[in-house]
């Protein structure tokens, strides 16, 4: 997906603290973009990823960054938001898996377009990708250009004429892809958290699907995933 420099225009960019929305943001500020950061406390197992997304907003000079609470453990129903236990070496299993979180990115996304209504954006950058999660219902090309179309009718902007955009660069990409990428964008990957399961000194497990597609793709580029190195 091909994204053409926008100047000094601001957008709210959704940033977990992993792989691929610390990419995401060095793509919007490649683009010119002023970012405003936004990431969703949402009731996860674990804090180690906001650790992680204050070090990576802070290394590549967002604009502002915003948390906001929504207690998704209060639905429970996924791995991260209950006491399902994440599952150990099986990334190539199929169907949706039990890291799945129900409306998850549909909250997110929601609450990025509010965000963005106020600070004056009219582009939302979101770090999905259909390729490596296919499993993810809310991951699919397919889900983003529907909301999409949902802002232009929900918001105060879209009534008015200015078109929300939700931008989701990586969604085709494979994961090597977006390590590539970040990389050449100088995103320093040993900030960054994406493990499902980490021990309470807040190291990545190396076996739950998060790390092994992970660690994979950092190997197929002849390269050690920085959050394995002891």
């Amino acid at each position: 997906m091909e994204i053409q420099n926008q100047g000094s225009k601001k957008a709210v960019v959704l940033l977990s603290g992993g792989l691929d929305s610390a990419t995401c943001l060095a793509i919007a500020n490649s683009l010119g973009y002023e970012c405003h950061c936004l990431t969703v406390l949402y009731g996860q197992r674990h804090g180690v990823e906001v650790e992680a997304a204050k070090r990576v907003a802070l290394s590549l000079g967002a604009t502002d960054h915003k948390f906001v609470s929504v207690d998704l453990r209060q639905f429970g129903g996924s791995a991260l938001t209950s006491d399902i236990s994440v599952p150990k070496d099986s990334a190539d299993r199929g169907g949706i898996p039990v890291t799945y979180v129900p409306a998850r990115n549909t909250v997110f996304l929601s609450l990025a377009l509010g965000y963005a209504e106020v600070v004056g954006a009219q582009d939302i950058f979101v770090g999905v990708n259909a390729v490596d999660y296919s499993g993810y219902p809310d991951c699919r090309p397919e889900f983003i250009v529907a909301f999409e179309q949902l802002a232009q009718l929900a918001t105060r902007s879209g009534v008015e004429g200015h078109r929300m955009t939700i931008h989701a660069p990586l969604i085709d990409w494979t994961k090597s892809q977006i390590i590539e990428e970040g990389l050449r964008l100088g995103v320093d990957f040993g900030l960054t958290h994406s493990c499902y399961d980490p021990d309470p000194e807040g190291k990545a497990c190396g076996h739950c699907d998060s790390c092994l597609i992970r660690s994979r793709a950092f190997a197929s580029l002849g390269l050690t995933d920085p959050a394995l190195k002891s």
